[in-house]
């Protein structure tokens, strides 16, 4: 099989490609009719595509990263390309809807509303159809010590303030949302991350970034996935966020 030339490559033609030639010839974005600005098209087609060319971070796991972006900064207009691009680099259409739901919690129901439609059109052109296989599915095994531990501390903080945060926050989310089958713990700790970062949340990335790699997301992945989010969220969300980081991994085990 001949593989298109990198100015060439569509979406769909990633699909023909094994793993490892559509992580390295993979586009940060559709190339066709040129862009308005050249100047945002040299980096576009330059910076940003060697970008998703990096090790330290697969294709899947950079494809979940920007999608994470994209739905939680409500820029649901540029979601198609990437929404083909994670399914084309393994991403399932299921997971694809759990991570639609999970940042409905964690960036907004118009959000994730807004990025429900963009995924409708897609998944008409594929022919996929999708049902909610994890409602009655059994949920993942809970740690019923860090789960006490954890909500314990936040009705202490805060029950008094909002006693129906609290609750929901156990009941919707610890105890239902983050054990739902249908998206692996250490993916759905990713989407979240990513989401945190790009809304400018550092007060809430220890926790999750903890959880993170207790999940088993390594530091070099933590890492490498700040540098992708710095092209989809910024420079000044990352480098707000580099510190929490820091602290986070020297608190750790270098293992991790």
């Amino acid at each position: 099989m001949m593989t298109p030339s990198p100015g060439k490559l569509t979406v769909a033609t990633l699909a023909a490609l094994s793993s490892a030639a559509a992580l390295a010839a993979a586009p940060a974005m559709q190339k066709g009719a040129p862009m308005n600005t050249p100047v945002l098209e040299h980096y576009t087609q330059g910076t940003l595509d060697g970008v998703w060319k990096r090790p330290g971070l697969s294709m899947r796991d950079r494809s979940i990263v920007t999608v994470a972006v994209l739905v939680a900064r409500n820029q649901a207009a540029g979601l198609p390309h990437y929404l083909n691009l994670a399914l084309d680099s393994g991403v399932k259409p299921a997971e694809l809807d759990e991570i639609v739901a999970h940042l409905a919690f964690y960036s907004g129901w118009g959000n994730a509303v807004a990025a429900d439609q963009a995924i409708a059109g897609v998944y008409a052109q594929r022919k996929i159809k999708t049902t909610d296989a994890g409602a009655q599915a059994a949920r993942l095994k809970l740690d019923e010590a860090a789960e006490r531990q954890r909500a314990t501390m936040v009705s202490n903080n805060f029950g008094a303030v909002s006693p129906g945060v609290v609750e929901y926050t156990t009941d919707a989310l610890f105890r239902d949302l983050w054990l739902r089958p249908g998206l692996a713990p250490r993916d759905r700790s990713l989407v979240t991350v990513s989401a945190l970062v790009a809304s400018g949340q550092v007060a809430q990335v220890t926790f999750h970034l903890n959880r993170a790699m207790d999940n088993g997301l390594t530091r070099e992945e933590a890492g490498e996935a700040l540098t992708q989010l710095a092209f989809y969220a910024g420079w000044p969300n990352v480098f707000s966020a580099m510190p929490v980081f820091k602290e986070v991994f020297a608190s750790r085990p270098q293992k991790d």
